[in-house]
């Protein structure tokens, strides 16, 4: 069955998106499709990183999940960087805030490492696991999927989670947002609805143009 098909079979587009397009093609194709519903998109470039890696673990049946999650670490911390995207309705179900690893940068995230106590992101593909109850209120594990990468971050505890500091005044205040340990931290006026919306199973994407990363990975190639 032609992927396209899987993501688009709830909608009246599904006849005209089931093709034998390139797969960049393809790509192109949900992007449109996404344009047409919500402007607050992640950039072409990245979208088109995190597709490639959901198809391929997609064809690893590693995850059957339609909705997507893309982190661009490109953007400053004031910057809405984090994007939760329903494929099989082809929209944007919610544009967030989302806090980098305290060693990682200031207002930019520009280290990254895979390192107990590092207190630094982990860039790349992960699946989020079950929801529990900690520190933080309701969060969220991920599970990464890149050896030598992010498989370290349920050792680290790098979850999605709820913080004060990951506010818009916050930001206007210190000229950036607060950091966290290692985990892409959510506000905390909406992180339940955000963790929600993520069911287990779903792919996570965290994006930064680092060469040591695009060298390393199985999902993603320069």
């Amino acid at each position: 069955m032609p992927l396209l098909f899987v993501f688009f079979a709830a909608t009246h587009r599904e006849k005209d998106l089931r093709t034998n397009l390139h797969p960049n093609a393809r790509i192109d194709s949900i992007y449109i499709e996404l344009q047409k519903n919500d402007l607050s998109l992640p950039k072409k470039e990245v979208f088109g990183h995190a597709m490639a890696g959901f198809q391929s673990l997609r064809a690893e049946n590693r995850t059957t999940s339609t909705t997507i999650s893309i982190i661009d670490f490109t953007l400053p911390s004031t910057d809405k960087r984090m994007w939760v995207i329903d494929l099989a309705t082809a929209r944007v179900l919610h544009h967030s805030l989302v806090a980098h690893g305290r060693n990682s940068g200031e207002l930019y995230a520009r280290e990254f490492s895979n390192k107990h106590d590092s207190y630094q992101s982990s860039l790349g593909f992960y699946l989020t696991g079950k929801t529990y109850m900690g520190k933080h209120g309701l969060s969220l594990k991920l599970h990464g999927v890149e050896a030598g990468i992010n498989d370290h971050a349920e050792m680290r505890a790098i979850v999605i989670h709820g913080a004060d500091y990951v506010d818009e005044q916050y930001a206007k205040k210190n000229g950036r947002l607060g950091r966290s340990w290692g985990c892409p931290a959510v506000p905390i006026k909406t992180h339940k609805e955000i963790i929600k919306m993520l069911p287990a199973g779903s792919c996570v994407f965290i994006y930064y143009p680092d060469q040591e990363y695009f060298s390393k990975s199985r999902y993603i190639g320069v």
